[in-house]
């Protein structure tokens, strides 16, 4: 029996993802946002809103997008918890390694295994909530989280997602089938 319960933000899995700015400063700002996604094959779209991050966007167009992993889940944790606004040491505080993109005014963590270098293409405003879009304009991943085809391999990212439900992060399991594979049975009228 199905039981109501109510509004809720009910989608699962979440990614953890490190987005990584500029403050005017020059120092290094991250935080941690799970209301992201890609939105075509060269975007993503952050739902964030009133955080020195959004700040940081305005001023510099420029933005990195991060796959948190598991091996740097405190790290990644207490980037959602810390304001740079009202912590200025912030980034330093976590020992991790900035370097400067090679391709948009942003910074790269060296530490996450993969990395969306976007440039800041518009802002999308609804009832309280921004969505910031950007332009992919290079990813960049570490070697030990490739295939032999030289693909990013889900099982060796080691991403971490956010359970909204439960308030916890969980790694990404074991393989569940083949996507555009799994319901062609049912396109032949078959039993799947």
């Amino acid at each position: 029996m199905r039981k109501d319960l109510g509004v809720y933000p009910a989608v699962f899995p979440m990614p953890v993802l490190m987005i990584a700015t500029y403050c005017e400063d020059g120092s290094v700002d991250v935080m941690n946002a799970a209301w992201g996604t890609v939105c075509s094959m060269d975007k993503v779209a952050l739902c964030i809103s009133g955080h020195q991050t959004n700040k940081n966007i305005d001023r510099t167009k420029a933005f990195t997008v991060a796959i948190a992993d598991a091996a740097h889940m405190a790290e990644a944790d207490f980037f959602g918890i810390a304001s740079a606004e009202k912590m200025k040491d912030k980034f330093a505080r976590t020992g991790l390694t900035a370097v400067k993109s090679n391709w948009v005014n942003a910074p790269v963590i060296e530490e996450f295994p993969l990395t969306m270098e976007c440039e800041y293409v518009e802002t999308v405003n609804t009832e309280g909530v921004q969505c910031v879009v950007g332009r992919i304009i290079n990813v960049t991943a570490h070697d030990y989280v490739l295939n032999e085809r030289g693909k990013v391999d889900a099982t060796k990212l080691d991403a971490i997602l956010f359970d909204q439900f439960g308030n916890k992060y969980f790694r990404i399991g074991e393989e569940a089938g083949g996507a555009w594979k799994a319901g062609v049975p049912l396109m032949k009228g078959e039993q799947a």
